[in-house]
């Protein structure tokens, strides 16, 4: 019996331990092993925000040099190769274009001085005209002219009898004038003139009076003209005075400022 007992218990063993082994597998077995250290996310990496694109900043233009005007070339009429001013504006009576009319209205204010032996001479004058272009250079007409002077001495001296040391004079007249234009704006000037005029002279006892006589004057000398447009002009005249004495009615150098006006057809 003990013979047949022993192998039995050894078989049952024998089939009992698959099972334990199994059992022993199933039983959860302990990490003592300390955790892993956890990946930490990852943050998506921020772009920057994106930056306006600008066009490319264009060079300056070059500045432009201003041109040189060319230098003025002299020629037939211009030998320095400058114009006088308004040289191409419409002439008033002018020797390059053909004058507008035939007649003008023609106006002087003149001024004079003098000085004779110590008795200065002051002299204001205005004689209005009349014209008439014979060409379209040459001129003449008629005028009257008013004359004021003024005759004075230094101090210490007297002029009449009665201590005074100035005596003003007026006179008035008739006159003829001619002009002809020479050259562009500049042109010759000759009057003639009778006046009724007063003056100064002896009067028998070493002193000066107011005396009345008739007075001829002789003037003649060079002018420019400044055109205003195409109906006026403005004339500078510088005029000699050939009786220059100490009767006569104007000093020797006189300067007057004319206005010509141009009327009719």
């Amino acid at each position: 019996m003990k013979r047949y007992l022993f192998p039995l218990m050894l078989l049952t063993g024998v089939a009992c331990l698959p099972a334990q082994r199994a059992h022993a597998q199933e039983k959860p077995v302990l990490n003592s092993a300390p955790p892993a250290p956890q990946p930490r996310p990852v943050e998506p990496a921020q772009t920057p925000p994106p930056t306006p694109t600008t066009a490319p900043e264009q060079a300056p233009a070059p500045a432009q040099q201003p041109t040189a005007e060319p230098l003025p070339q002299p020629t037939r009429d211009s030998p320095s190769g400058l114009d006088f001013p308004n040289r191409k504006a419409t002439k008033a009576g002018g020797a390059e274009d053909k004058p507008p009319t035939k007649k003008f209205l023609y106006s002087n204010f003149g001024l004079g001085f003098s000085s004779y032996n110590g008795l200065s001479q002051f002299n204001a004058s205005i004689a209005p005209a009349v014209g008439f272009r014979i060409t379209d250079k040459f001129a003449v007409g008629p005028g009257l002219s008013y004359a004021y002077s003024s005759y004075s001495v230094p101090t210490g001296y007297t002029l009449t009898a009665n201590g005074d040391r100035s005596i003003s004079t007026s006179s008035v007249g008739l006159k003829a004038f001619a002009q002809y234009i020479v050259y562009k704006e500049f042109f010759v000037h000759a009057e003639y003139e009778v006046t009724n005029a007063q003056i100064i002279g002896d009067d028998g006892f070493g002193y000066f009076a107011k005396v009345n006589r008739t007075v001829t004057t002789p003037l003649a000398g060079i002018g420019y003209r400044q055109y205003v447009g195409e109906k006026a002009a403005l004339d500078l005249v510088g005029l000699y005075n050939f009786d220059n004495t100490i009767y006569s009615l104007y000093p020797g150098l006189v300067i007057r400022f004319s206005f010509l006006y141009n009327i009719g057809k």
